[in-house]
């Protein structure tokens, strides 16, 4: 059964509810081994030993220089080799590190003197994140639930949002990269709703943390259905949320325990994802009680600064990195509260609201343990229709599926203002909501209005003629910017050379944002291009002139 044939096949459904927690295959050798998180005196290095193309991409310079963030950095400076040697000469395995936390992770066969590794003079001290698992893992229901779907229609979770206005502008996250931090993206390759996605080559880069390999395409479908939130295309049944943004998928999440060594994973996770030019950092997972309670977090250390998941991602964050994470799904159970590393500072925390608009009894409550509004804000994620095996649609609850509804927006948000930055961004996100002016711990800043941080943002960034629409630059190399006085509803673009030829016609019956940027001339000849714009308000030609580089 193919993508196009779901509107009028049967469709075929689980037969029971279930929970999004089993791995699809066996778990490694790893079970049986202990975990130790080493903490390093320093770098052994200074940021003028290195270029900053030696250790971030050319997409990820350019972000930060765009933000006037430093590169490098200290906290971009890898872990001192010399230091994993002095560790694994005393017989354990080095596994992965992170340069932002200065840490590394090794494993053992057998449990080991703490005291005595901290006896190495780099070494500032030592913790077991896990120990020999049982593969029963005790978390049930971090991940939210799939029921059976006993219909064929769509509630798109963009509606609410004014999400959609973006779309049908064009804003779908084009130009944007958005890595996914989950358990696993089992069938991702081959279900139907991404296979647009697929064909595309949207997925950039992949990476398994825990397995350390290249291939994701397995042990769990939870980050598949995050996935299919996204980027998924099934007309009349799934809208992604940010369906031509480009993909890194990072499985930093071990679907068979829970164990603090799933926050190395995610932090090694979180440097890749920056390391490649990531513009955003989803993540569907939180973490405070572990298979080992004497690992737990109290609601104490949900404080924006104390577990160890939070400060990689508040690290994220000031890299520059729009870091949105789940609040949890807990106001149901025992714990109550949000998760880590959703109480960071610079994290957007996303809660999560019935297809009504009325708080979900399991969306985790705030406000953080040192007061601030958690979750940010909410969305639809109660019965979204979601995909994680071929031929096969299922219905999925949990904030899992609101923060990538959230993701996915900010994506086409950026597309729609490229220069405005994540604190911008985040701003205006709050602002918009429809409870910035009286949060709660439920709802924080309540649901907010794409449209409307649209418009904030363009107040900052884009320019406002105040005679009718205009363009430029004029000659110009690569693109046309065009400017209107407000958003101009309806909009028609028409190029052609001097000659008459057709380069390109474009056409939005609602276009909601007051610029439009013309690109694709980069292999288009020098000379005189007509362009025909119209509007609701106006119709006008511009005598554009193209120059050669």
């Amino acid at each position: 059964m193919r993508a196009a044939s779901f509107k009028t096949a049967t469709l075929l459904f689980t037969l029971s509810a279930c929970l999004l927690q089993l791995p699809v295959r066996g778990q490694s050798d790893g079970d049986r081994l202990y975990f130790y998180r080493i903490y390093f005196t320093d770098k052994n290095a200074s940021p003028s030993d290195f270029l900053p193309g030696q250790l971030l991409s050319p997409a990820a310079v350019a972000r930060r220089e765009a933000q006037g963030i430093p590169v490098p950095e200290l906290s971009d400076l890898p872990v001192s080799m010399e230091y994993i040697s002095a560790v694994t000469e005393q017989g354990l395995t080095y596994r992965c590190a992170s340069r932002w936390m200065n840490t590394a992770l090794f494993t053992s066969p057998e449990p080991l003197d703490v005291k005595e590794l901290e006896l190495i003079p780099s070494v500032e001290r030592v913790k077991l994140v896990k120990r020999p698992a049982d593969p029963t893992k005790g978390t049930y229901g971090k991940y939210g639930t799939v029921t059976l779907m006993n219909d064929t229609e769509e509630f798109d979770p963009g509606v609410p949002l004014n999400g959609t206005a973006l779309h049908t502008s064009g804003f779908t996250g084009r130009g944007v990269t958005i890595a996914v931090l989950d358990a696993g993206f089992a069938n991702a390759d081959r279900i139907e709703s991404l296979t647009p996605l697929m064909q595309r080559r949207g997925v950039r880069a992949t990476r398994d943390f825990v397995a350390g390999s290249e291939y994701v395409y397995d042990y769990h479908n939870h980050g598949t259905s995050v996935l299919s939130i996204l980027a998924g295309n099934l007309p009349g049944l799934i809208s992604g949320t940010a369906p031509g943004a480009d993909y890194i998928l990072l499985r930093t999440e071990d679907g068979g325990s829970e164990y603090p060594v799933e926050e190395d994973y995610w932090a090694a996770g979180a440097e890749y994802a920056d390391s490649a030019g990531a513009d955003i950092i989803t993540s569907s997972l939180g973490y405070f009680t572990f298979d080992d309670p004497s690992m737990d977090y109290s609601f104490s250390d949900m404080d924006g600064n104390s577990t160890f998941v939070t400060q990689a991602a508040d690290m994220a964050a000031s890299k520059g990195i729009v870091v949105i994470a789940s609040a949890g799904n807990e106001r149901n159970k025992e714990w109550l509260r949000i998760l880590a590393p959703s109480d960071g500072d610079g994290v957007v925390s996303v809660g999560a609201v019935t297809q009504e608009l009325t708080i979900s009894d399991f969306s985790s409550a705030g406000y953080s343990s040192d007061g601030r509004v958690k979750p940010d804000m909410v969305a639809p994620g109660v019965n979204l229709n979601i995909q994680f095996e071929p031929d096969h649609l299922h219905r999925g609850s949990g904030t899992s599926f609101s923060c990538p509804v959230i993701s996915g927006l900010t994506a086409s948000l950026m597309q729609a203002v490229p220069k405005a930055s994540p604190p911008e961004i985040i701003t205006a996100l709050h602002e918009s909501s429809d409870r910035f002016h009286n949060p709660d711990s439920l709802y924080g800043y309540g649901l907010p209005d794409f449209l409307k941080a649209l418009s904030l943002l363009e107040e900052i960034h884009s320019y406002m003629p105040e005679d009718g629409m205009t363009a430029g630059p004029n000659p110009f190399f690569d693109e046309i910017n065009i400017w209107f006085p407000a958003p101009p509803g309806h909009l028609s673009v028409t190029v052609t050379t001097a000659d008459g030829t057709l380069v390109t016609k474009r056409h939005y019956p609602v276009y909601a944002a007051r610029s439009y940027r013309l690109d694709g001339f980069g292999k288009r000849g020098r000379g005189l291009y007509l362009v025909k714009v119209e509007t609701e308000e106006e119709s006008r030609v511009f005598k554009m002139i193209r120059l050669s580089r």
